[in-house]
């Protein structure tokens, strides 16, 4: 195969390297994982026990630990982490304008999470507190706020899902002009592509 005639590797279009994603979709592809992975991680860490108070009982009962998670002592924080997470989900079904302001949202959410995983560190709850749950939720939700970033500057640049797949601008509709119906069922019958001349 010549790379002049259409197929193989060297097809004009393609570029240098046919099989490497071009890298607006690679970036897509990062700040996609990235932000799924924080708000994953943030989910995680909010499910953890991050604190653990002893409850006293009348004596000779030893006292009974109580492990409260991320999710009881923030009932907001889950629900954010998973906003956040199904977000990157309609990054991919975006494009333009629109995949930006959401990259914007995103970041507003992310940073959210990522708030509550500090407040989560500095707060002085009662117990015995378990410090790396809440900085795994502050290290999610950085992550996935770093990724909300990338999207609202460089989304309008990347591909859209579906886009080889939509009809080109002026593209008409319908029969080809000067062929029937019968003429192209025919030709399909034969074994031959009726849209070929």
């Amino acid at each position: 195969m010549s790379a002049g005639d259409g197929v193989g590797p060297g097809r004009a279009g393609d570029g240098a390297n046919p099989g490497r994603p071009r890298p607006g979709r690679r970036e897509l592809l990062y700040a996609v994982l990235l932000g799924v992975a924080g708000a994953g991680l943030s989910i995680w860490a909010v499910s953890q026990a991050w604190v653990v108070e002893l409850a006293p009982r009348p004596a000779p009962l030893p006292p009974v630990r109580v492990a409260r998670t991320g999710a009881q002592l923030l009932p907001w924080l889950p629900a954010l982490a998973l906003v956040t997470l199904a977000g990157w989900g309609a990054v991919l079904a975006t494009r333009g304008r629109v995949r930006r302001l959401l990259g914007g949202v995103l970041t507003g959410l992310a940073m959210a999470v990522a708030a509550g995983g500090g407040y989560g560190l500095v707060a002085g709850f009662s117990g015995a507190i378990s410090r790396q749950w809440p900085l795994l939720c502050l290290f999610g939700g950085g992550c996935a706020a770093v990724a909300g970033v990338l999207t609202a500057v460089r989304g309008e640049r990347w591909s859209v899902m579906g886009a080889r797949y939509e009809r080109p601008a002026g593209a008409t509709t319908g029969p080809v002009s000067g062929r029937s119906a019968r003429d192209a069922w025919d030709a399909l019958d034969r074994g031959a592509d009726p849209t070929d001349d």
